[in-house]
């Protein structure tokens, strides 16, 4: 899915949610949740777009719709730590918070 498709649906009301994924080496994608499934954002080759902060994501996004209302948006990041370590036997959740398009602040 690209920025135009994604935006398309958004103000169709489509998008269920977004997850900005933080990734290692402090790389982050966006991926879309609509009815069908997820779809990750893609540049114009159709490679997943690398965006390399908060702010480049919040750049990028700021043409989404707010009518009908924004879908919610949410910042994701694996525990590496827990990850490395091995201590935990149960499945290791990644963490989720709210994340505002509008305002770093």
């Amino acid at each position: 899915m690209n920025l135009q498709q994604l935006i398309k649906l958004a103000s169709e009301g489509q998008v269920q949610e977004l997850e900005v994924l933080s990734l290692e080496g402090g790389i982050y994608i966006v991926r879309t949740h609509l009815l069908n499934g997820c779809h990750t954002l893609q540049d114009a080759r159709g490679n997943t777009l690398h965006l390399r902060s908060t702010t480049h994501v919040r750049d990028l996004l700021r043409d989404l719709p707010a009518d009908p209302p924004a879908p919610p948006c949410v910042l994701v990041q694996h525990v590496v730590h827990d990850e490395m370590c091995g201590a935990r036997q149960d499945a290791i959740a990644p963490l989720r918070m709210p994340f505002s398009l509008a305002s770093a602040w």
